[in-house]
């Protein structure tokens, strides 16, 4: 029998909506279990596979006791306060020098004549920068943090982390602002206002889904980075991935139990930022289909 055309669209939400929840509990699965190893006891973690708190093993929180009031919490507070400072100031500093880079790339005409560069050869010479991995920059950040007494400093890790971010953040608002329309500020200017009070009035407000999606990839590159901790920090300014990192690599071996519970830590300020910073994008949508 044939169907009908609704039918056959209801047969098709099904298998998509089955799809995409299948594909949800395979994505929030290892978080599952990086949750529940954390609240097992480290016998029940070696007796093998356990999924169901209560039903398979008994809960508790002696790993979560141990790390924040056992003898290593102050280590813990420490690196976890060091990559929020290092992560937001550097992701928040390169975000608002490449926002005015790229508006100035979008809104003005530049001309070297030394090598004949225009707009297009700037921006391409700026994102170029951020194709090379950073193995390949570090040694020379670290002579050069040597020779300024920046090694293990919140000061140095900031730039450095600045720096490597800025191309990056240069590029993505560049893209953002050649697609807001120019006529908002030409009448803008029209009216009498100068380019700052159009820039602060139209394009900010235009731009906001732009500056919080770049400060996002940002402070995510920042927040896992390991390379430049591991280099250019070993006490005072050394970030949470390198705390977990030395708890994997202890004598005794891995202790799943408290690296779940140190991931934990990890990934959860950055799931709260993007669930509390969405709605600001949403926003910022709205608000320049308004305008």
């Amino acid at each position: 029998m044939q169907l009908t055309m609704r039918q056959t669209h209801s047969i098709k939400q099904v298998i998509t909506y089955s799809l995409l929840v299948l594909w949800t509990l395979i994505c929030l699965f290892p978080i599952y279990w990086v949750v529940i190893t954390s609240i097992k006891l480290p016998i029940a973690v070696f007796q093998g596979p356990k999924y169901i708190p209560w039903v398979d093993f008994q809960p508790t929180l002696n790993a979560w006791n141990f790390l924040l009031t056992g003898p290593t919490s102050a280590a813990v507070y420490r690196s976890w306060i060091n990559s929020f400072i290092l992560a937001t100031t550097s992701s928040a500093i390169a975000v608002l020098l490449g926002g005015m880079a790229g508006y100035g790339l979008t809104r003005f005409h530049y001309h070297w004549p030394i090598l004949n560069w225009r707009n297009n050869d700037i921006a391409f010479y700026v994102i170029s920068q951020r194709m090379l991995p950073a193995v390949v920059v570090i040694i020379p950040y670290l002579i050069m943090f040597r020779v300024l007494s920046l090694i293990d400093t919140h000061q140095g890790m900031i730039l450095a982390y600045t720096v490597f971010n800025m191309p990056f953040a240069v590029w993505i608002m560049r893209d953002f602002f050649q697609g807001l329309p120019v006529d908002l500020e030409e009448s803008a200017l029209i009216d009498g206002a100068n380019r700052f009070q159009a820039f602060r009035h139209i394009v900010l407000p235009l731009a906001a889904p732009g500056f919080i999606a770049t400060f996002l990839f940002c402070l995510v590159f920042t927040w896992n980075d390991y390379l430049f901790s591991l280099m250019l920090t070993f006490s005072r300014a050394s970030t949470l991935p390198m705390f977990i990192a030395g708890e994997g690599t202890q004598s005794y071996g891995p202790q799943w139990w408290y690296l779940s519970a140190l991931s934990l830590l990890s990934i959860a300020p950055m799931i709260l930022i993007t669930l509390f910073v969405e709605r600001y994008i949403t926003r910022g949508l709205v608000v320049g289909a308004i305008k």
